[in-house]
């Protein structure tokens, strides 16, 4: 069972992204009190809210409405995108074709990731070369998301400073070779209510989402505002719901990050039960490292915790493919 109150910290980011043009916003007053909140965040839970990010509630409003149209399409109409290898596993999924840890899960979606010419990479970009495809309705679908995805990049990347701050960098730490190509994959996925069986009597890995991380920096959840469906599980191992704030993203914190703090920020396991008799959209943009980074502990981190690397060196690409590949029916 999950506890029904919310235990995350509700931060206004607004500051840093007042500041995002300025070299010297490390020196605000106002910055320092976001970095200090977005440290113990990070250290406690890995999860938080953001407010404050300049992007209007009407636009992740839209971007839902979208989501859900195409979803209330039949099935002839949405497998006309349908996600295969050979399309870089861009596209739509029908419910139950992702895999978590085995296990299908109780979604629909569309799978996004940054284009990048067929070569760039070599090897290891093979499998994810391919163009995104977007529904033709609503019409204005491509444009919309498009729109929306450069929002995101622009506030993940802002965090990410103040997270920078909060490890004792400078605001550009994951800037340049890290993270100044970053690449980012964008989720749209509708989860069917619950059946009319009892809640009680369906097991908890057919619906949703299982039990797992994310993979790269930073993920911003766009979420109904109606449902309690995201839990996240505590360092007591107790699953805690983190329900909607309306205008808020919940954010939480990848695998990549885990390991370029040495272990100081977690990366942290968290599912979707959708036990509403209401159907829900859930919008989930992830902002990650450049395709082709090599992460390993930063040195100001390896200081902070004993002076050794705690993690292995991982190439955020093959990672990514890694599991991918694992992903999907």
């Amino acid at each position: 069972m999950a506890t029904d109150f919310t235990s995350f910290p509700i931060i206004d980011v607004g500051p840093i992204m007042e500041k995002k043009d300025d070299p010297q916003m490390c020196e605000d007053a106002n910055v320092l009190e976001v970095v200090k909140q977005l440290d113990q965040a990070c250290r406690e839970t890995g999860f938080f809210y953001a407010k404050g990010h300049g992007i209007s509630e009407s636009l992740l409003g839209e971007v839902k409405k979208a989501t859900r149209t195409f979803f209330q399409h039949p099935y002839e109409e949405k497998v006309k995108i349908k996600l295969t290898p050979a399309s870089g596993y861009r596209g739509y999924q029908r419910v139950g074709e992702n895999i978590t840890k085995g296990v299908p899960d109780m979604h629909e979606a569309i799978d996004c990731y940054r284009e990048f010419k067929p070569g760039m990479y070599g090897t290891l970009g093979k499998t994810m070369e391919g163009s995104n495809q977007w529904p033709l309705d609503p019409p204005n679908f491509k444009e919309l998301m498009e729109e929306y995805i450069n929002l995101c990049t622009d506030v993940s990347r802002n965090i990410m400073r103040g997270i920078a701050l909060a490890l004792g960098g400078s605001p550009y730490e994951f800037e340049g070779d890290r993270a100044g190509n970053s690449f980012w994959v964008m989720r749209l996925i509708g989860y069917p209510g619950a059946s009319s069986l009892k809640a009680s009597d369906i097991p908890e890995n057919d619906i949703g989402c299982g039990a797992h991380t994310d993979y790269g920096l930073l993920t911003l959840v766009n979420q109904d505002d109606d449902i309690t469906a995201l839990q996240v599980r505590n360092l007591s191992g107790e699953w805690i719901s983190a329900p909607p704030i309306p205008g808020a993203f919940v954010c939480n914190i990848g695998d990549m990050l885990e390991i370029y703090s040495n272990g100081l920020y977690k990366s942290t396991l968290h599912r979707v039960i959708n036990k509403s008799p209401k159907y829900r959209v859930c919008v989930a943009f992830f902002y990650e490292t450049n395709f082709d980074t090599a992460v390993e502990p930063l040195e100001i981190c390896k200081k902070k915790t004993g002076g050794e690397s705690k993690f292995k060196r991982a190439v955020y690409g093959e990672h990514l493919v890694g599991k991918v590949l694992t992903n999907f029916v």
